[in-house]
């Protein structure tokens, strides 16, 4: 052993461990900080098609990236999280259901999680169904949160705020595009009210002289010539046939107002006795509008009453095709329901 060795005091070796000591951590800490700068920009490991990730309410950032470690997607959960809290991202993650696609880095993960950018899924209602046919279509969307007791009319408008309205047509029938965690209630609200605007958007502009009372009246024919169309450019011919018989104070005599009176009796086919027995709905047996309407009349329903077409035609007959065949006078409505008739039986 030299001299300079056995000379050395343990203040010494203490400077010289802790020299030793810094130039380690200094090593350390510049390899943890490139580990987490290239953690911050690389991809995130998903899969091709992506993933969905719940995210309920309450959830920490803590326990979102504990998740993603499980799932496979996050190697080292606590850069995430330290990453939340040098963004300031930590604190604003916002509940809901997120699709993370390929190529998603953790900055642009926590960027999606604060601006709430959630999965949006869609449920379309249908022009012509009625109020029985939507709500099951509601009932059974497997997305929708059901907080509805019953599916029953009083039920349902109490639920939405609209107590004592026949709910028949009243919702709008279009794809409508909702977050998961969005209930039934606030689903036919949202129907609810959007048929209210469009209605109330569009009645100010209506042709001038229709024998039309209010919006809801429009709304009424609007339903029938919804069932009774086919062809979508027919629309506003047909609405100008039953626009011409309300002004002349004949009878509208279309099918399928008495079809909805029937209610559950109606099995399919309707005969001449079913025309002659009288309903509040029985277009044959009653002069004016029904009640209330058959179905949910589409916008482009609603705007052909508003804006029906001109002319004389007082009589329309399918042709079987989809199409009508329309007339001016009995007489000549006789020979076109004669001809198709006849048609349709051979």
């Amino acid at each position: 052993m030299n001299d300079d060795s056995r000379n050395k005091t343990p203040a010494d070796i203490g400077f010289r461990l802790l020299g030793l000591l810094l130039i380690v951590l200094s090593f350390v800490s510049a390899w943890l900080i490139m580990d987490f700068q290239n953690f911050r920009q690389a991809p995130l490991d998903l899969p091709e098609a992506g993933i969905d990730l719940v995210v309920k309410p309450g959830s920490t950032l803590r326990k979102i990236a504990r998740e993603l470690q499980q799932r496979g997607i996050v190697r080292q959960p606590l850069y995430l999280v330290l990453l939340g809290r040098y963004l300031g991202h930590d604190a604003r993650i916002k509940a809901g259901e997120y699709h993370l696609q390929p190529g998603l880095t953790p900055e642009a993960l926590l960027q999606q999680l604060t601006e709430g950018k959630v999965v949006q899924h869609g449920l379309t209602l249908i022009e012509g169904e009625n109020f029985g046919e939507m709500m099951q279509r509601v009932a059974s969307d497997p997305v929708l949160e059901h907080r509805l007791p019953a599916l029953d009319a009083d039920t349902v408008m109490n639920a939405i705020g609209h107590p004592g309205e026949h709910p028949e047509g009243r919702f709008l029938p279009e794809t409508y595009h909702f977050p998961r965690g969005t209930s039934d209630i606030e689903f036919l609200r949202r129907a609810y009210a959007a048929m209210e605007e469009f209605l109330q958007q569009n009645w100010p502009q209506r042709d001038k002289g229709l024998p039309l009372a209010s919006p809801y009246e429009a709304l009424i024919l609007a339903s029938i010539v919804e069932k009774e169309t086919g062809l979508p450019e027919e629309r506003p011919r047909i609405a100008g046939v039953f626009i011409r018989r309300l002004q002349k104070g004949m009878k509208l005599q279309t099918d399928p107002t008495v079809i909805y009176g029937m209610g559950d009796d109606y099995k399919g086919d309707i005969r001449f006795r079913d025309l002659r027995r009288d309903t509040p709905y029985n277009t044959y047996t009653r002069n004016g509008l029904p009640p209330t309407p058959i179905a949910m009349p589409g916008k482009g329903a609603i705007q052909a009453v508003l804006h029906p077409a001109p002319g004389k035609e007082l009589y329309f007959v399918a042709r079987g095709d989809g199409s009508h065949q329309f007339s001016a006078t009995l007489k000549a409505h006789n020979r076109a329901v004669d001809r198709y008739q006849r048609k349709r039986k051979r």
